[in-house]
């Protein structure tokens, strides 16, 4: 099978390619408009492969977008690209609106098409499968309250509400056209390769650094957190298992409070790379790191967000109860390959930070 990810290049889609190229026998196309959040050296370990290509297009280009599909002729779409940072949609919603809802729209027509020019069997066989976030349901009140696949939607942020549009988009384009759709929502995804704008790898990296390590509010707001490798798993099996028309909420089952991890990360920061120690010269230093006695110190308290949700939490048994996929890692476990992982690979971090990973790969491309 040959595969078409849009938005490869990002935190989950290039976990997803990495899944597909390592674990299984199917090629994958790798379709991203390289934003910041786009990193092809994320992709290292397989970008050498036989059954990888990448092409560098902007899912709101339809003559592009008709021209991979007829050139790479792929038996399913999987639909990552879009913006995801919520602070960003706060600031400048308009991207959102244009990739989030615009793209989806154009990469829908364009597989429309694609389609419905298929022959029987392969048109039979094709799949487009949607990948989404459980933030289009809102926030939770009731602490035993779970989101569930028929949980109505309730956006809070323009993030949320472009994402909640464009999982409209993709349920109406079954329905009126007949398009062979699958939907996902997960909870929030952490693990290797994550922007560090994010919340885990920003908590990271500021600690090494000696810099503040900013909490909204209280710290107090709840997320379900799911190992990024563990959902590229789960995406695949859904793919290539489930019927048409499904939609599967997938979580970590792990409900924590934000304070809750920026001290699991802090304490494991605090045994593998011990602040009292003083760095080593890998990244620069703000604080005077052999002054303070653990990162806990460096804990600093902002202003929330507006429109903050309080709670997420995923009721993940259907795709256990159907598919039979469960997380293989626990969030102890996970955050731990995650901190160890970030400590092995500054170099990939600092080329971020400094937006080197972007000028080189522009001009690579070029």
């Amino acid at each position: 099978m040959k595969i078409l990810v849009t938005g490869g290049a990002g935190f989950i889609g290039s976990a997803v390619i990495r899944h597909i190229i390592g674990s299984t026998t199917d090629s994958a196309v790798n379709l991203d408009k390289l934003t910041y959040a786009g990193n092809l050296e994320s992709l290292a370990e397989v970008s050498d492969s036989e059954r990888y290509a990448f092409e560098h297009v902007d899912i709101c280009n339809r003559a592009e977008l008709d021209r991979v599909f007829s050139e790479h002729q792929p038996d399913a779409v999987m639909h990552l690209a879009a913006e995801s940072h919520v602070d960003r949609s706060i600031t400048g919603p308009a991207a959102f609106i244009e990739t989030n809802i615009v793209g989806t729209y154009t990469l829908l027509e364009a597989a429309r098409h694609y389609w419905q020019g298929l022959d029987d069997t392969r048109k039979a066989a094709f799949r487009f499968h949607h990948i989404s976030t459980d933030e289009v349901y809102g926030d939770l009140e009731n602490p035993e309250e779970l989101f569930t696949e028929t949980t109505p939607y309730a956006p809070s942020s323009p993030y949320s509400a472009s994402k909640a549009s464009s999982d409209h988009l993709v349920r109406a384009w079954q329905r009126t056209y007949g398009l062979p759709v699958l939907v996902t929502n997960c909870s929030n995804n952490y693990g290797p390769y994550h922007f560090p704008e994010k919340l885990i790898p920003l908590i990271i990296l500021n600690a090494l650094e000696g810099k503040p390590l900013p909490i909204y509010g209280k710290g107090d707001q709840i997320r379900d957190w799911l190992y990024v490798e563990d959902h590229a798993r789960a995406l695949y099996k859904v793919l290539t298992e489930c019927q048409i028309g499904e939609t599967y909420n997938i979580g970590g089952h792990n409900e924590k409070q934000n304070i809750e991890v920026v001290h699991t990360l802090c304490d494991i920061l605090d045994e593998l790379s011990p602040a009292t120690a003083g760095m080593d010269g890998t990244l620069p230093v703000g604080a005077d790191l052999s002054a303070i006695s653990s990162y806990r110190q460096l804990i600093t308290y902002v202003q929330d967000r507006p429109g903050h949700d309080l709670r997420y939490a995923i009721d993940a048994s259907k795709i256990q109860r159907e598919l039979g996929w469960t997380p293989v890692e626990t969030f102890e476990t996970g955050i731990r390959k995650t901190v160890e992982w970030y400590l092995n690979n500054l170099e990939w971090c600092r080329r971020v930070q400094d937006g080197s990973y972007q000028r080189e790969r522009l001009g690579t491309i070029a």
